[in-house]
């Protein structure tokens, strides 16, 4: 007989889980009993569960096994539902339990009662709640086995305060089986049928089930046929930016080129992308629900496919299949677009050429000064917000899983993302930038890197404003300024109170030397980046949009 705690904690060593995110509560005390002695599960007590949830996520997003977050009931679960939005609209796999009151006070409105099922029904892919201590292993092999399976996605799981102290018999449940899905050879025979017609193809990469393996495939498919290769929205580092195919990345800003490549393909290769709002420029550059476009779209999920695309050739198979059935066929020897693939390339080449900005400290400058200082692994990790603008542009990625960044387009990621990067590849150069706005929603997180001996390095960007939102005002609503400004505390300040250290950068002279100070630290160390209000893009300045 072991205790539901006990048996929860079996369950998750059965399904190799070897790290939680969790802000504790009295709820789950059960389960904090069955860590107790689990020492070959780390358990990280977070400061605050949206922090716990995201850096769950980005665990999540670095293993391709499900991360894991445990928070009480009622107010603990409702903070961390900003990670379950991310996690659902980045397909990663995350498991989410949450405490709740006893059976017996179920439907009473009970202290932090709430409706567990009817909150994130809409926003997992599944909501179930435990209610039978024996079956524990049950639930939580089929929440593992649907965060990790189609296209992956959050699962919830709620664990009533007295199931989970009861004590039960039961037998542990091995880790949860992929099932993987194939490309018929028929087919990948039509696609490349379809591709030796084309006159102006391009292939565009992203989504969930990616690895090193297949970053490798999908660069040797590309360089065979001298095809052009993109990354969708803030999946820049699923190919080398450094390969003579990889022509750049479709987000927001889009270089005007590829802009035009997406929009004038004649044969568009999708491959893991839903191909949603961001990528698609506003669903302009592809247009649902028929593109104009022949269309091969490429998803592990049928339920995916011809759901907002109506595809010429539609493919249930995950991006290893795929590129690995490509592997063993022949493709165009001679293809007529190989000037295409050149001028795409000499554009994304153009397009990261530094561009100067208002102001005596220059984004630019800092984000191609760590791109010289940084090593192939080194990992970055974003937020939200028009900062991320330099990042994406100037940043290269050479390495897979080196970009954390939140397709959902969520503020407050990038410190507790880069947290969870630290602590699962100890060692590897991990910096978070984040805005003035960005940083305060989630930047108490720096109390939990100095109490774990995280290194980290965090850029924040202050201009003194939401940027994004100021700049959209600025088109919109030109000379009518409300609700966008921002009165700051002293960031390194900050960071010296959580137990880390940092500078102000003002001298651009002394840039790469602090950053190189950042970057070496045994402590989390941040620098705060003075920037100029009009460099709100790196391609226009705040008083341009105003003036227009």
């Amino acid at each position: 007989m072991r205790h539901g705690g006990q048996i929860l904690i079996d369950q998750l060593r059965a399904q190799q889980c070897d790290t939680i995110f969790c802000v504790p509560g009295e709820s789950f005390l059960a389960a904090l009993d069955g860590l107790h002695d689990a020492n070959d599960i780390t358990t990280v007590v977070c400061r605050q569960e949206g922090g716990a949830a995201i850096m769950a996520e980005a665990d999540g997003k670095l293993t391709g096994r499900p991360g894991v977050v445990f928070v009480t009931r009622g107010p603990g679960a409702t903070n961390a539902s900003i990670g379950v939005h991310i996690a659902r609209q980045d397909s990663t796999p995350l498991v989410m339990f949450v405490g709740l009151p006893a059976r017996d006070m179920e439907q009473r409105e009970a202290f932090q009662e709430f409706d567990l099922e009817a909150v994130f029904g809409g926003l997992a892919k599944s909501v179930e709640v435990i209610r039978q201590t024996a079956r524990i292993p049950e639930v939580v092999s089929r929440a593992f086995h649907a965060a990790v399976n189609g296209r992956p996605g959050p699962v919830v799981v709620g664990l009533p305060e007295d199931m989970l102290s009861g004590a039960a018999d039961c037998d542990d449940v091995p880790e949860a089986v992929i099932a993987e899905t194939c490309a018929p050879p028929q087919t990948i025979d039509r696609i490349i049928d379809g591709l030796s017609q084309a006159k102006r193809p391009l292939v565009i990469v992203g989504g969930p089930g990616w690895c090193e393996q297949t970053r490798a495939a999908a660069e040797a498919f590309a360089a065979q046929s001298d095809l052009p290769i993109a990354a969708s929205f803030r999946c820049q580092d699923y190919i080398d930016n450094a390969h003579p195919n990889y022509v750049g990345h479709v987000g927001i800003g889009v270089e005007a080129a590829l802009g035009d490549a997406v929009r004038n393909a004649d044969y568009l290769i999708v491959v893991g992308a839903r191909l949603g709002e961001m990528t698609t420029g506003g669903y302009k550059l592809v247009r649902p629900p028929l593109a104009t476009q022949q269309l091969v779209h490429v998803y592990p999920d049928v339920g995916e496919i011809g759901r907002v695309y109506r595809p010429a050739i539609g493919v249930a198979a995950s991006s290893r299949a795929f590129f690995s059935a490509l592997a063993t066929r022949q493709l165009p020897a001679s293809p007529g677009w190989g000037g295409h693939r050149a001028a795409l390339r000499e554009a994304y080449e153009a397009f990261r050429a530094p561009v100067a900005t208002p102001g005596a400290i220059r984004l630019e400058d800092i984000v191609l000064t760590l791109d010289d200082l940084f090593d192939p692994g080194a990992i970055v990790a974003n937020g939200a917000g028009n900062y991320t603008a330099w990042v994406h542009r100037y940043r290269g990625y050479r390495q897979y899983r080196t970009q954390l960044a939140p397709t959902a387009g969520a503020m407050g990621y990038g410190v507790p993302a880069a947290i969870a990067a630290a602590l699962r590849y100890d060692g590897r150069q991990v910096v978070a930038f984040a805005g003035d706005g960005c940083f305060l929603m989630n930047g108490q997180e720096l109390a939990t890197a100095a109490q774990y001996g995280v290194r980290l390095l965090t850029i924040v960007v202050n201009n003194g404003m939401y940027g994004t939102i100021r700049m959209h005002q600025a088109r919109q609503y030109p000379g009518r300024v409300h609700g966008t400004s921002l009165s700051n505390p002293d960031f390194v300040g900050l960071a010296r109170a959580y137990g880390g250290e940092g500078e102000h950068l003002s001298d651009p002279l002394e840039i790469r030397a602090a950053l190189k100070r950042g970057l070496s630290s045994s402590v989390p160390y941040l620098i705060e980046v003075p920037q100029s209000p009009d460099a709100i893009t790196p391609a226009t300045t705040l008083e341009a949009i105003e003036a227009v």
